[in-house]
């Protein structure tokens, strides 16, 4: 067993694993402070700021951006703005007033309102002219739009970005100590707020885009609810919703006065610039046919219902002759509108693009799918301008609903259809489950169009279907996902039992289920016997298989481009080493990168990192994520002078496929299974493809024959089936006896 040689106690190495911190960040939190707060202090017995570094001091009152292209006192170019694209239905100085005379503040207003780039500008402005200190910290969904709107705010007001605007996200931090907003994911502030136990460092907290109640959000909230009731009361609190729903929030900070609680006030900003019309699916019946049934228990989309959606861009060609006319070299109007379809997932993106393949060419569409799961080439896409005459088409899961901005959307397609990640109370595994949208959802995805000119949304469903089945509103994250990590989160905040904190969350988590993830943490040792686990890993020598298993956390490594995937997969399954499993698959794939990496054969010509990553099916961007994320990880531990030491000769080879998915695993116990694949020789393996049009079978089954090598035979039984038999060869079974092959096949279909 190899030595750990810091002397730590049992509560330090808990503390490390619950926090990542080094032992002196956790002594010292005050020097974080000081310099984030740019030679201030705050003194909670008197409740202001004290200078602690006179020269900061001074740097404070004459800053350099105030010598810049625009100082803050000028504030004609964001008024100029504001009239052209937010215009503002309550003044700036009422704004200021509001949020000043009140320690929370909601604001609700609809997408592109300028809540979230110009209120901490205002802030900012209203602190500049009164010569007094501010730091404002503004939390932001999605990683994209951090960085997007701290680049927005830039731009507007002539700063380079990270000096007195930048963004901070999981492992990049553009910002200095002049740094007076800024722009960061939600689980940043979180975890800021849980290291240090108060929100000292800040003088206001925006929390932005609180309506979509995701688990981070929620957790925020609570977060901040409790330390303005306790040691952080000099705070002033934004949240800001782009749905109607704003008196929820403002009855949670709801401050006793009087003998009855006042809620916070609320402030509606930013009108609508352009009409944005309804239409739903029975209103189409007389130019695109009956409306197949829908059924409130079964979420799915028929088939026709992606003819209808074809059948619908081409009436858009009409639409726009009329208002426009013919262009003579197109034979359609000169400018046509962008179209955004909103879809559950991939596989509904998927069809949606077979069905408009057929009319790239002779209707000049450009169709771009928009999902997790694509590369970033195909994602930045979306914001090209399509080539005169063409239309563009999105297709897009709800990441289009708030994440990104895309300004020429004219018409938008919802099929009222959304995927949300719900745990099973039985088993306590999670699941993305397909459920019908809420109403909120869908005015979100409604606001996307009508940016520039007057545009339509079309509900592929009944009018009286979204009348009376559409829920208002989704249920709270925190009400149906996992709460493994909310539990962790809350015993290291040290402010009152997991079950008590929680409880005062806006939309609690049931109480069995916070008993039974307890329970769950429990076994797999993450509450418990936490030294036991750090010495398993020195044991084997396995860190660094410890660290890139953590690191797993981040975006899938791989790459799934829509025109490829078969080919994707395939790779897929070679980099698992067909064990079918994701962890080994993304382990093999980090190993082999970070290999070539230190062997500097990346730099070498002809050895493009990029043109090895599109071999490879490997998006560069997310492994070197991953990358930081161990980086960041091996820091940790040597903070704590916890170091890998090689281990001696003859003790075993590190790299062993069993010791690796045990540690990836996080099992306690070593299982030691041997498969023989004598006990599965056979002359062949059999599948059955049934699919609905003897054409479509007939294409898929060409489309097998390219890709598999083992194919043996293919007999048609009917119209509609096909029997196929793959050939076998020794070594090509993956775990669970089954063939490479057959799983591409079962891909294809």
């Amino acid at each position: 067993m190899a030595n750990i040689t810091a002397e730590l106690d049992q509560d330090e190495l808990e503390d490390w694993f619950k926090i990542g911190a080094a032992a002196s960040q956790k002594k010292k939190p005050e020097v974080v402070a000081k310099s984030a707060l740019g030679g201030r202090h705050f003194d909670p017995e008197t409740g202001s700021y004290v200078v602690v570094d006179k020269q900061r001091e001074l740097d404070f009152r004459l800053p350099k951006y105030r010598r810049g292209q625009r100082s803050l006192n000028q504030n004609q170019y964001i008024e100029e703005y504001r009239q052209q694209e937010y215009d503002e239905l309550m003044s700036q100085a009422a704004i200021v007033s509001t949020i000043e005379s009140n320690q929370v503040t909601v604001i609700q207003g609809p997408t592109g309102s300028g809540k979230t780039t110009q209120i901490p500008q205002f802030i900012l402005d209203y602190y500049a002219e009164e010569s007094r200190y501010c730091n404002i910290i503004v939390t932001q969904p999605r990683k994209i739009a951090a960085m997007s709107v701290s680049k927005r705010v830039c731009d507007e007001r002539g700063w380079e970005l990270g000096s007195v605007c930048g963004y901070q996200i999981a492992l990049a931090r553009h910002g200095s100590e002049d740094t007076r907003i800024l722009y960061c994911t939600t689980g940043i502030l979180k975890e800021k707020l849980i290291a240090r136990k108060n929100m000292h460092e800040f003088t206001h907290i925006m929390l932005d885009e609180v309506h979509e109640r995701d688990i981070e959000s929620d957790f925020a909230l609570l977060l901040v609810k409790k330390l303005l009731r306790t040691n952080s009361q000099h705070v002033k609190i934004i949240v800001t919703s782009a749905t109607f729903d704003t008196q929820v929030f403002a009855q949670y900070f709801a401050l006793p006065v009087g003998g009855c609680l006042e809620p916070a006030p609320v402030i509606q900003v930013g009108t609508v610039h352009h009409q944005v019309s309804e239409f739903f699916a029975d209103d189409l019946t007389s130019k695109l046919g009956e409306v197949p049934p829908v059924d409130e228990m079964d979420p799915s989309i028929h088939p026709a219902m992606y003819d209808m959606a074809v059948g619908l861009i081409k009436e858009f060609d009409l639409l726009e002759e009329k208002e426009q006319g013919k262009d003579t070299r197109t034979g359609f109007a000169r400018v046509r509108g962008t179209v955004l379809i909103f879809l559950p997932g991939y596989s509904e993106i998927r069809n949606m693009c077979d069905k408009l393949n057929p009319y790239k060419d002779t209707h000049f569409l450009i169709s771009i799918p928009l999902h997790s799961s694509i590369t970033v080439e195909e994602q930045s896409k979306v914001f090209m301008k399509p080539a005169q005459g063409y239309r563009k088409i999105i297709i897009s899961t709800n990441i289009a609903e708030s994440s990104i901005t895309v300004p020429d959307i004219k018409y938008v397609i919802d099929f009222c259809l959304t995927k949300n990640l719900c745990c099973d109370p039985d088993t306590n595994y999670t699941r993305l489950q397909l459920e019908w949208a809420s109403k909120a959802n869908t005015r979100q995805r409604k606001g996307r169009a009508g940016r520039v000119s007057n545009g339509r949304v079309y509900y592929m469903v009944p009018r009286w279907f979204y009348d009376r089945v559409l829920p208002d509103f989704g249920i709270p994250e925190m009400q149906r996902s996992p709460l493994e990590s909310l539990i962790l989160k809350a015993k290291i905040f040290e402010m009152g039992e997991p079950k008590a904190l929680l409880a005062l969350a806006l939309s609690p988590p049931n109480l069995e289920d916070i008993e039974r993830t307890i329970l769950s943490l429990k076994e797999i040792i993450l509450l418990i016997e936490i030294k036991k686990t750090t010495h398993f890993t020195l044991e084997y020598n396995a860190s660094s298989d410890f660290q890139t298993g953590a690191a797993m956390s981040v975006k899938s490594i791989f790459a799934n481009p829509m025109q490829h995937r078969v080919e994707a997969f395939k790779a897929k399954i070679s980099w698992s080493d067909n064990s079918l499993s994701d962890c080994i698959a993304i382990l093999n794939a980090y190993k082999v990168w970070e290999s070539r990496l230190k062997m500097e054969e990346f730099q070498r010509s002809g050895a493009n990192e990029n043109q090895w990553g599109a071999k490879n099916f490997i998006q560069i961007k997310a492994i070197r994520e991953v990358h930081q994320q161990v980086q960041d990880l091996e820091k940790r531990l040597l903070a704590f002078n916890i170091v890998k030491v090689p281990r001696p000769q003859g003790h075993g080879n590190t790299t062993n496929p069993a010791v690796e998915k045990l540690i990836l695993k996080f099992e306690v116990l070593i299982v030691n299974h041997l498969t023989s694949e004598t006990h599965h020789r056979q002359l062949g393996i059999k599948m059955s493809i049934d699919l609905l049009e003897k054409d479509e079978v007939n294409k898929r089954l060409d489309e097998l024959r390219k890709t598999t090598a083992t194919l043996q035979s293919v007999n048609d039984l009917r119209t509609n089936r096909a029997f196929v038999t793959f050939s076998w060869k020794p070594g090509t079974l993956c775990e669970g006896k089954i063939h490479p092959a057959v799983l591409t096949a079962i891909k294809i279909r």
